[in-house]
């Protein structure tokens, strides 16, 4: 690498001294040569070593990018061996104004001594190009996604409100259940949730007993009033066919004639029967009682 283009100066980086080179701006590019007192046109590897710069032209904190000491932006050379220089060094700071936006790499003015100046390669304009191309429908993937997520998560806000409405509607059945078993048993709630019309109803003997006090309670019209209410209980007809074993007889014998034989034969009853439980096609279960 060349040496410092100052006139009876030697110095160069295999000294360690740090060389930089001429500005790009023609009037600080002239003091620099003024001051050196050569009548030259400095070429783009002409260069000056740090010998030739008072303490005041460096930047106290900023670094080159190898770590060496860097210009200010306005510095000029001022030690030479030829008595005071025609161009005196600046003694005023170089304010930099921020900028408003940050410029693109390759829009970028680096300055008369930037070390790491990157220079474009050949069809690189090019792939930036098809690269902001390729962002285009990149961007209308997400927007499509981003449709499709908020989409996703109203319909999840949606099985969630649901999903709470249905733990409430179950909680309240469950109180009511439980309520129910205070005064009916298991087949009783099963048969409030068979269709009046089909109901198949199997009744316990727990439940047939009961509904035989009631009958006994409030008699025939009664038990048939609190069955056409809802109430769930066997139908008149599973009753009796629960409750007694019947001998089919025939005979032309009266009830009391029959009681006097005392052979426990009973008359057909004459409690009203037809018309009641017709429709209720229950399952009789015959128990001996």
């Amino acid at each position: 690498m060349g040496g410092c283009s100052a006139p009876n100066c030697s110095n160069s980086t295999s000294i360690g001294k740090q060389l930089f080179r001429f500005p790009k701006d023609p009037l600080r590019k002239k003091k620099w040569v003024v001051n050196c007192r050569r009548d030259f046109e400095p070429t783009p590897h002409s260069r000056l070593c740090q010998d030739h710069f008072e303490q005041t032209q460096f930047e106290e904190i900023a670094r080159s990018p190898a770590g060496g000491r860097k210009l200010k932006p306005n510095a000029i050379p001022t030690l030479f061996c030829f008595g005071e220089p025609p161009y005196p060094a600046v003694a005023t700071p170089y304010i930099l104004l921020p900028m408003k936006h940050e410029p693109v790499e390759k829009d970028l003015n680096w300055g008369d001594h930037g070390y790491a100046r990157r220079t474009p390669l050949p069809g690189l304009e090019e792939e930036d190009a098809d690269g902001t191309a390729e962002d285009q429908p990149s961007c209308t993937q997400c927007q499509l996604l981003k449709k499709q997520l908020e989409q996703e998560v109203q319909h999840t806000a949606r099985l969630q409100k649901e999903a709470e409405e249905m733990k409430k509607r179950l909680y309240r059945l469950d109180r009511i259940e439980k309520g129910l078993q205070n005064f009916l048993y298991e087949d009783q709630i099963r048969a409030l949730s068979l269709s009046k019309r089909s109901r198949r109803a199997v009744w316990s003997p727990e439940t047939i007993l009961k509904a035989r006090k009631i009958r006994c309670a409030v008699g025939t019209k009664g038990y048939e009033y609190l069955r056409e209410l809802g109430y769930p209980l066997p139908s008149y007809r599973t009753l009796c066919n629960r409750l007694e074993t019947k001998i089919m007889v025939t005979t032309d014998m009266s009830c009391e004639e029959l009681a006097e034989l005392g052979l426990g034969l009973m008359a057909a009853c004459d409690s009203p029967t037809e018309g009641v439980g017709d429709n209720d096609e229950e399952e009789l279960i015959g128990v001996l009682s």
